[in-house]
């Protein structure tokens, strides 16, 4: 297959950051090609002809074009050596649970999104703010999954798969950070979340912050 590997992404979208983020740390070469989803560059018909949802993240290698984070991610861990210590070090059981757990955060997704939706893009794209009962019960059952993630994926370990970190945590703590938009204190309730937030963010530096320089502009605002 000729032809480096090309990484399509918005930074405002997690799954993207959690990509660009992996591949920075597996020391992978690849290629960043922005996609500015506010100005619709996902719609033009040259980027369809790389990506036929029209959405990102998308990577082309050569001839070869796939989108999906979670097919991306397992295409880049089938083909390249430099995955294995981020899906589980060659552990057979430890790549399982890197699995389960990815399939476990669309709960988590679902949850964030609904919340940050009703409380933060809702309100910004209509100028008129979501009745605050609507807000309360999408932050109850946001809070339902991070009891979750808390008190079982943090219960006896220091990572989300045992004491070592893998894209299951890389691809949590970009999902999580999205709140920062809503202001939303994780720590106040959930102190262990907090802590691996910190901890992913201190041992892919100065990579996350990178990625997440637009969340963190916008959060200032």
């Amino acid at each position: 297959m000729s032809g480096g590997l090309k990484l399509y992404i918005d930074f405002i979208s997690p799954p993207c950051r959690s990509l660009y983020i992996a591949l920075k740390q597996s020391g992978l070469p690849f290629e960043k090609v922005l996609i500015d989803l506010g100005k619709k560059q996902q719609t033009t018909s040259e980027y369809k002809k790389l990506n036929r949802f029209q959405k990102v993240p998308c990577i082309a290698e050569g001839d070869f074009k796939l989108s999906e984070s979670v097919a991306i991610l397992r295409y880049l861990a089938s083909s390249n050596r430099a995955f294995d210590k981020l899906v589980g070090g060659g552990n057979k059981e430890n790549l399982i649970r890197v699995e389960e757990y990815l399939q476990w955060q669309y709960t988590l997704r679902k949850e964030i999104l609904n919340f940050f939706h009703l409380d933060w893009l809702s309100p910004l794209r209509t100028g008129i703010q979501t009745p605050i009962d609507e807000v309360q019960e999408a932050k109850r059952e946001l809070e339902r999954v991070l009891e979750i993630l808390e008190k079982t994926w943090l219960s006896s370990s220091k990572f989300l798969i045992g004491n070592e970190m893998t894209v299951a945590d890389i691809f949590g703590a970009s999902e999580l950070q999205q709140t920062i938009l809503s202001k939303y204190d994780v720590g106040r309730k959930y102190p262990k979340i907090s802590e691996w937030l910190e901890t992913v963010r201190e041992e892919t530096n100065p990579h996350f912050d990178y990625a997440h320089t637009v969340l963190y502009k916008l959060a200032n605002k």
